[in-house]
């Protein structure tokens, strides 16, 4: 017996995410500490669930910013995923988003 699903193939996108200084991760204040300790506990969820690929923060010293490769099966997803990141929510961390063809390994069975 055949399986005749289709299965959608899944889509990537690279996240970069713009703090709201260069110096943001040597003198964030406080409570931009706590916002940016949810903002790690979102991704690592997203992480957790094989939606966040990759994540992690660039540190070029002259524009630093955040990056993450995500995997989704519609783009309609990637506004939501950034919508609800707790940094976003709060306004300390615009962030935009791109389609891209990402090479991945093969999945062994």
């Amino acid at each position: 017996m055949s399986d005749n699903t289709v299965s959608k193939a899944k889509m990537h996108f690279m996240l970069k995410s713009t703090p709201p200084r260069t110096t943001f991760h040597q003198d964030m204040t406080s409570e931009e500490r706590d916002i940016m300790l949810k903002h790690i506990a979102y991704w690592t969820d997203k992480q957790n669930q094989g939606i966040a690929l990759v994540y992690g923060p660039v540190l070029n010293p002259s524009a630093p910013h955040g990056l993450a490769i995500i995997e989704v099966e519609d783009e309609a997803e990637v506004p939501k995923l950034i919508g609800a990141d707790p940094a976003v929510i709060a306004g300390i961390m615009p962030t935009e988003f791109y389609p891209m063809k990402a090479m991945l390994p093969k999945q062994h069975s």
